[in-house]
């Protein structure tokens, strides 16, 4: 099968392709894998979709359900589709509340990407009637990203939005 990418350039992709892969059920970031973006001096949007997101409630141990939307800008490096539905599946009995799991996971995505800009929002359902939507963004210090993020923030949920994922 032809690839465009060199086995030297998928060294680092163990996950993606490997059926003995165990989902793991505790939180772990270290299963995140990246690899390289042939395309640095591009600047583009990926945006990945994860609708069945779960976590544990810290005090209730009650489950949490949401949809997570992660989009960035890469750098050097793109972070591996199946490596971040394991990791995210890792929070399955993570007891922490919504704007704690939205703001790891940027974190985790940052430390292992270093992307030009990243935003991470989750949409939760409602328990207790209250749905909690946190939102966190990042951009590169000194670059143009980081003022987007500051822009970004200001204005990111000044519009009416219509709620059809609960």
């Amino acid at each position: 099968m032809m690839s465009g990418r060199t086995d030297e350039e998928l060294k680092g992709v163990t996950l993606l392709g490997n059926q003995s892969v165990k989902y793991q059920y505790q939180y772990n970031p270290d299963i995140l894998e990246s690899f390289g973006n042939k395309h640095p001096e591009n600047d583009y949007f990926v945006k990945l979709n994860f609708p069945e997101f779960t976590s544990l409630c810290p005090k209730t141990g009650q489950p949490d359900f949401a949809a997570i939307y992660i989009s960035y800008v890469p750098d050097k490096l793109l972070v591996e589709s199946k490596s971040l539905k394991l990791y995210l599946f890792s929070f399955r009995n993570q007891g922490d509340f919504h704007e704690d799991c939205i703001n790891i996971i940027m974190k985790d995505l940052i430390r292992l990407m270093d992307p030009k800009y990243i935003e991470v929002w989750g949409k939760f359902t409602p328990r207790g009637g209250i749905s909690i939507d946190p939102y966190c963004n990042h951009g590169k210090k000194g670059t143009k990203w980081e003022t987007m993020a500051e822009k970004r923030i200001q204005w990111h949920d000044m519009n009416p939005e219509n709620i059809n994922n609960r």
